[in-house]
């Protein structure tokens, strides 16, 4: 069909994707400050609670992340889990930011892959024509849930990898659409609303590049290739009509509270229900417990830990250090925290805490 490309071209082909090229190390790339700082929400359904009370939960969290000085609240798209009450992303992304009144708020992301280019891009229409200049949208090439879900999802739509081709066509809806345009996303023509690409491997760090969209790291459970990534996207980077020069976010686990004892205490609710889904047994959020290593077979805690190692869990000040750390190590334009604690309370003031560390991270650095 005819839709309106306007002036994104697609390559002849998908961009050439490789996993072996060795990059340079990010440090010999260029010097960065830490601009900002966001936060992800994944509407978590506690034990003894219910969705009700993870999407009331939410909004409360978003008002006080605008007013701790939070620049995004984003959501993520998960389907067919117990514990995540976000599946209907742009639904929770406009109760959000109805609630709201400055915040941008996004997705981190839609799972392209489960959804029609042309859907989406008349949903995130709606919601910029509704909060102007306040809406991202994140985009991710995996499922977002199991594969017997994934095919529920999708019914008759193609398996076949379209991600970067898809990428484009939803692009291209958000432009201002021609005259003889065929197909147009209204509301959605003509919005412009900013488009990420996340990842958590060199491919969509080599995508955004190619692209020239930012592009947002899930180091927060998958920090493997998270250098590589960064020398990938920053190295390969194609100026666009959406962005001049490279923006990259990485994301980062937090779990704050008055002592490192009890940070780590209530980060145990999120390793626990990250070992239950890796094993397969996903639930609601647990409650915390003091020793994980009788709920979690050492070999499932070990792979847990190093999934779970981008994050800093402390008293103030451990958590100023471990995020500074981060910081500095990786240079990003942005960093984006999340984190699932059982208790709302204590998840409200561990996120306070670290918008006081980012807060400071960000002052020092404008200060060097």
């Amino acid at each position: 069909p005819k839709y309106f490309r306007g002036q994104v071209t697609p390559p002849s082909r998908s961009p050439k994707l490789t996993r072996t090229k060795q990059w340079p190390n990010t440090g010999q790339i260029r010097s960065l400050l830490l601009h900002k700082f966001s936060l992800l929400d994944l509407s978590p359904i506690p034990e003894g609670g219910s969705a009700a009370d993870a999407l009331r939960n939410t909004l409360d969290l978003a008002r006080h992340a605008e007013a701790n000085g939070y620049h995004r609240f984003w959501l993520a798209e998960h389907h067919n889990m117990p514990g995540i009450a976000s599946a209907a992303t742009s639904v929770v992304i406009g109760h959000v930011a109805a609630g709201t009144k400055s915040i941008r708020v996004g997705a981190g992301g839609i799972m392209l892959p489960n959804h029609a280019p042309l859907v989406i891009a008349e949903q995130f229409g709606t919601l910029a024509t509704l909060h102007p200049g306040r809406i991202d949208l994140g985009l991710g090439r995996a499922p977002g849930t199991d594969g017997v879900t994934a095919h529920a999802l999708r019914r008759g739509m193609e398996a076949n990898d379209n991600f970067p081709q898809d990428v484009i066509e939803l692009l291209s809806y958000f432009e201002n659409a021609p005259d003889d345009a065929t197909i147009r996303a209204i509301p959605g023509q003509g919005t412009h609303v900013p488009v990420w690409v996340l990842g958590s491997s060199l491919y969509g760090a080599q995508l955004a590049a190619h692209l020239g969209l930012p592009y947002a790291f899930a180091s927060h459970f998958a920090p493997a290739m998270l250098e590589g990534a960064i020398a990938a996207y920053r190295s390969t980077f194609r100026p666009s009509k959406w962005l001049a020069k490279p923006y990259f976010m990485m994301a980062a686990g937090v779990c704050a509270a008055e002592t490192d004892v009890e940070a780590a205490y209530l980060r145990s609710s999120q390793v626990l229900a990250f070992a239950r889904l890796r094993t397969g047994k996903p639930g609601l959020l647990p409650r915390p417990v003091k020793d994980l290593s009788v709920e979690i077979a050492a070999p499932v805690l070990a792979q847990v830990n190093q999934a779970l190692s981008c994050s800093a869990t402390g008293s103030p000040e451990t958590v100023r250090r471990k995020l500074g750390a981060l910081a500095a190590k990786f240079q990003p334009d942005e960093m984006l925290v999340t984190g699932m604690i059982h208790d709302h309370a204590a998840r409200l003031k561990s996120f306070e805490i670290a918008a006081a560390a980012l807060r400071d991270i960000a002052s020092a650095s404008r200060a060097a």
